[in-house]
């Protein structure tokens, strides 16, 4: 299992790599449109939606929601609206932070979220923010950089995770939503990820960017991370399955496979526009 998860993680970060830095950017932002459908067709089913009809609709609304994204941003203006893409990811953010409360109360929380529209609102929030975290970046002048350190910290925090809490790992994290996930996991993740961003601002050198700030967003962005894979698993449990879908091997589906990115994204997004880089 795990050398069949290797291998498809290398074949995705290929593809991503390629289309991060040969795409132009229309292409780039109409990529990740296509990757939040996939992923909004899979959460209409965590979310409850049964008929492949309204699951359709569903995926369409989420698509519309990027598009309104779009112009409200005026990503593909010649202005774009900064301060208006800082209020998109900072309601994303806020988003994350309530699902925190939810995931420590899990299965308590299950009665303020379980039912079917809310479920349905949980994905626009997750999904929308992170269509609009890429482009984004894509858009800043160093965002085909940013857009690689954000993967390279949110797979740090995943590879940290796995094997410091495979080889130490006892105290549960949340053995309520993810029972195979521990404290040793966790800090080894952060700690993997303060690696990475030390790694960063060495080989970048460049002095404007305090040492301290890095590791901050470095931090903020692992946290993220640990936390939007939390809140799919929570999901998951609620509805009983193991995977989001099938389309992947080794991964399950397309959220499987993105959904630290769902929640670290944002996070860093809106770290970078409000540090001014």
């Amino acid at each position: 299992m795990l050398k069949q998860r290797v291998i498809t993680a290398l074949v995705l970060v290929s593809v991503l790599a390629v289309a991060i830095i040969y795409l132009p950017f229309k292409g780039f932002a109409a990529l990740v449109a296509l990757i939040i459908v996939g992923a909004s067709w899979e959460w209409s089913l965590l979310a409850g939606i049964q008929s492949k009809l309204a699951r359709f609709l569903f995926s369409l609304s989420s698509l519309i929601l990027v598009a309104a994204a779009a112009w409200y941003c005026q990503f593909f203006s010649e202005q774009v609206q900064w301060l208006k893409v800082r209020d998109v990811l900072g309601l994303g953010c806020l988003w994350w932070a309530l699902a925190l409360l939810w995931v420590k109360t899990y299965p308590a929380s299950s009665k303020l979220w379980g039912a079917v529209f809310i479920r349905i609102i949980m994905g626009y929030l997750v999904l929308v923010p992170t269509w609009v975290a890429f482009v984004s970046l894509r858009l800043n002048e160093h965002g085909i950089a940013y857009l690689f350190i954000l993967i390279g910290l949110v797979a740090c925090s995943d590879i940290g995770a796995y094997f410091s809490g495979k080889a130490w790992g006892k105290s549960k994290l949340a053995v309520d939503v993810s029972p195979g996930k521990s404290w040793v996991g966790f800090w080894g993740g952060l700690a993997s990820c303060c690696f990475f961003a030390l790694l960063m601002w060495l080989s970048l050198g460049d002095v404007s960017m305090a040492l301290a700030v890095v590791v901050v967003i470095a931090l903020l962005t692992g946290l993220a991370s640990v936390l939007g894979d939390l809140v799919e698993s929570m999901v998951k449990r609620f509805r009983g399955v193991k995977d989001s879908g099938s389309i992947l091997p080794g991964h399950g589906g397309i959220m499987d496979r993105m959904d630290s990115l769902t929640a670290a994204a944002p996070v860093f997004a809106l770290c970078i526009l409000l540090v001014g880089w």
